[in-house]
Formats: C-alpha cells, structure tokens, sequence
C-alpha cells in the first residue's frame, strides 16, 4: 500500500501537461496527450482529473497508474486480438501503433447498473426492455447480474454518445455484418479474461468499454485504454452477494467523492473558476488509484518518483526526438 506521506510530498509535483516535449501532432484530451508521429502515436497518460468537461485537479501518480494498468491488460489480452502497443518508454508513456479508429464505442455489461443517460439501469427504470439490440426481461433490480455480458454498442461523437445496436449499425453501413460479428465477438472475448483475471484477485468487472482500429495492414486492434478504473466499473466480490440480498449498493473503491466535493462548493459546470480541491481529498484519490492498480492487477504498485517527472519524460523519449 502507497504511503500516503509520499503522495503528499509530491502534490506539488504532477503531470499537468506534455506539451514541453515539443513532438509533432500534439493534442490534448480530457486526461492523455497525445502526439502523432506518422505511424506512431505518442499517448501520455496526465495526472490530470477530469469531471464536468473540464480539470478538476492533478492527482500525483493517476497518470502512472492508468497507463500501467492498461499495459498490464493489453499484455494479458494480446493472444485474443492485437493491440497498439509497440513500447512502455515511460511508466505514464504508451508508444502505440496508428490505426483507423471504428467509429464506435464498444460498451459491455454484465449488471444491470449505471447512472448515465445511457446506462442499463437507467434505461431500464424508464420501461426500455429492448436495449441495443437485447430483449431485457422484466423484474430485475439494480445491480443484479445479467444472464450474459451483453454489448451494448455506441456511436462516438464530440458532443454525445448514443445508443444503438449491432443491427442498426450495419443497416447503417458502418461496418457489415461480418465484421460487427467479428467485433462483437472480440469484445466479449476480453471482457470474459478481464473477468476472469479480476475475480482472481477479488474484483468484479462490471462493465467496460473498448475501441478498436484497423492497422496499416487492414488487420483489427484494440487501441486506446482497457479495463482501465477510469473506462470500466469494478466491484469488491467479496461482499457484492451480501450487499445485493440486502438492497444495498456494491463496494467498490469509490473516486465520486471529490466530483461530490465540487458539486458541494461551486457550480463546476458554470463558474468561471474552481475552488483549489483541498489537498487531503487529492492524497486520498492517489491512495485510491494504487490500491486499484494493485486489486486489479494483483501487482504491487510503485511509484516512480526520481528523477522529477517532466525531467523523466525528456529523457524517456529523447529517441524520439523529444
């Protein structure tokens, strides 16, 4: 377990940004960076904490955790289907592989949960019983295991994803049948390892989301993140049955309690500027992020603290000019 008298020694010392890289392509998304080098993508994974459409916080460490996370998937999942991964140059850096994305979201469930417009729970209270593309039965409750993972696919978009089905999208022509087959299967491939390798080590994976791309040679990979905490719900397993049986919600190792702070002390959706998260909140979100690395992955999570992390950086990707 990480000492939380380390996380606050380094509060002061986080992955804001990589834009003093000076690489090529750069963009910067809600929480990586990322530079396109051609063939290549840079992607670094920031400390940064996104919720409401803009920055929260730096966390000390997140950045390092995702992205191991990922590698730690993307290594346990490769005999399944290929991903972009080409090197971990740096604990925050994945050096992967470019790729036509697929224009969709590849969300699979395997409970009746959620919170979000588009989430099963929610579309179930509101009487929805067929759920892209799946007939739902009635009287499940929150949180209840679904017969089967399901795939519950949606379209990507700047602005909103929408639901839709397999069938829609190849009536759409987006993929063909053959192909969305393909895809369908493939997600819930990974998503039975991520299960498995979860239950192993006292998790429960509940839902996720995957992307996939087309490589130079037309061949299919996953790209982006994989079972990552930020793109994928997980449970504790060892009181989810108790917990369920007694209407209450599964533990999990929640990070809704700072998103909940900012609701409590400003408007985050509105105001100009945000109140600086206080600084115990922000050790304890840390603290949270390894100790999901190590439930996840049953790995013991270190932290890479020399030299200093924008120093590191540089020197991690001077051979690609960097």
């Amino acid at each position: 377990m990480i000492d939380r008298s380390l996380i606050a020694a380094h509060l002061s010392s986080c992955l804001e940004d990589a834009s003093h890289l000076n690489l090529p392509g750069y963009r910067r998304g809600k929480v990586r960076d990322t530079f396109d080098l051609g063939d290549r993508l840079v992607l670094v994974t920031t400390d940064r904490q996104s919720a409401f459409d803009r920055v929260l916080a730096s966390i000390p460490f997140k950045g390092q955790a995702l992205n191991q996370v990922s590698a730690f998937w993307f290594e346990q999942t490769a005999d399944i289907v290929p991903n972009h991964v080409i090197a971990i140059p740096d604990p925050n850096v994945t050096l992967g592989r470019k790729g036509r994305v697929v224009p969709i979201e590849f969300v699979v469930r395997a409970y009746l949960t959620g919170s979000t417009s588009t989430s099963a729970w929610r579309n179930y209270q509101a009487g929805v019983r067929q759920y892209c593309g799946h007939t739902l039965p009635d009287g499940m409750v929150k949180n209840q295991r679904l017969a089967r993972a399901i795939v519950t696919p949606t379209t990507k978009s700047d602005e909103h994803d929408e639901l839709t089905s397999g069938d829609e999208l190849v009536e759409r022509g987006v993929v063909d049948r053959a192909t969305w087959q393909r895809m369908e299967e493939t997600a819930l491939a990974l998503f039975a390892r991520g299960q498995e390798i979860a239950a192993k080590n006292g998790m429960i994976l509940v839902d996720t989301k995957y992307e996939m791309a087309w490589d130079a040679d037309n061949q299919l990979m996953v790209v982006d993140e994989i079972h990552t905490p930020d793109s994928s719900r997980y449970w504790l397993a060892d009181s989810y049955a108790e917990r369920f049986a007694a209407g209450k919600e599964p533990e999990n190792i929640d990070k809704e309690f700072l998103r909940l702070w900012f609701v409590e002390h400003c408007d985050p959706y509105n105001d100009a500027v945000l109140p600086a998260a206080p600084a115990e909140l922000v050790v304890e979100l840390s603290a949270r992020y390894a100790q999901l690395y190590e439930r996840i992955t049953g790995r013991e999570f270190i932290p890479v603290t020399s030299p200093a992390i924008r120093d590191r950086l540089k020197a991690s990707l001077r051979d690609l000019g960097a």
